[in-house]
């Protein structure tokens, strides 16, 4: 039976990765995963895609009392309050637009020093709103352990997938079958929608940023040979070439999940009676 081996959230889109034992989940997804995200100096998004090394920074953000901390390489931590906000931000997520406002205090400057250009950070309005596409990400475990065995030579670690859920107990690519379909996480019903186009920041190493591993060019090799070795046509590389590893959901009903509890496929039938 599969069941949640790994979280992974962060409150600055593209810092280090925790993992905690529980999160609450909600319609909009994790609340304080991404509550925080960067614009360039054109208000335009700035992520790992252009500049990897943000993975170096640690983020920790208290909810209750809506303070950040950062502990920014080569300088004294920062902490402080994060709800005093000033100039109001409309962000493109990859055509979806985001709305925020700039986080005051020494955020910026700090986090600008780092990078080397002008950043901010932003706050989005609606917590939640700070993710790519949906609000949850899942892989297999199965499906990070056989990529690293068919691309020999990288350090394929989970952290490269930024993956909200991490499921054990799966078949290969077994997640990729439960597109259309509900899964019941303890509390919490999701719906699984599609497959998760990835970028570059896979090929950056999860500890320093800089690109070590082609990791997209091993997922293309191997999943298209997949898909050639089959007798039925399977979308394992869908027709606009995006490279597609691990699954998107949306929640249906919201609850918590924790560590350990099981990942149950959920018919028409039990949801309507549920």
């Amino acid at each position: 039976m599969p069941f949640v081996s790994r979280l992974s959230i962060t409150p600055v889109k593209g810092s280090a990765l925790h993992h905690p034992a529980r999160v609450a989940v909600t319609r909009n997804g994790v609340l304080t995963n991404r509550r925080f995200y960067l614009v360039d100096a054109r208000r335009r998004l700035f992520n790992g895609k252009q500049h990897g090394p943000l993975v170096q920074i640690t983020a920790e953000f208290d909810e209750q009392h809506e303070r950040l901390s950062l502990r920014i390489p080569g300088r004294e931590p920062l902490e402080g309050p994060a709800n005093e906000w000033g100039e109001a931000v409309v962000t493109n997520f990859y055509g979806r637009d985001v709305a925020g406002h700039l986080v005051d205090g020494p955020w910026s400057a700090a986090l600008s020093d780092f990078v080397g250009e002008p950043v901010h950070l932003v706050a989005a309005d609606s917590p939640g709103d700070a993710v790519d596409v949906h609000p949850v990400t899942l892989v297999s475990s199965a499906t990070i352990e056989h990529l690293r065995r068919v691309a020999p030579g990288g350090s394929l670690d989970h952290r490269r997938f930024r993956m909200l859920l991490e499921v054990d107990g799966c078949e290969v690519h077994e997640e990729d079958s439960w597109a259309g379909r509900c899964v019941q996480v303890g509390q919490t019903r999701l719906r699984v929608v599609g497959p998760v186009p990835r970028c570059v920041v896979t090929n950056e190493n999860p500890d320093s940023g800089i690109i070590d591993f082609n990791t997209l060019k091993a997922i293309v090799r191997y999943r298209g040979e997949l898909a050639r070795d089959l007798t039925t046509p399977v979308a394992h590389l869908p027709d606009d070439g995006a490279v597609i590893f691990g699954m998107y959901a949306t929640v249906e009903q919201p609850g918590e999940i924790s560590v350990g509890e099981r990942v149950e496929l959920v018919d028409a039938a039990e949801v309507s009676n549920r």
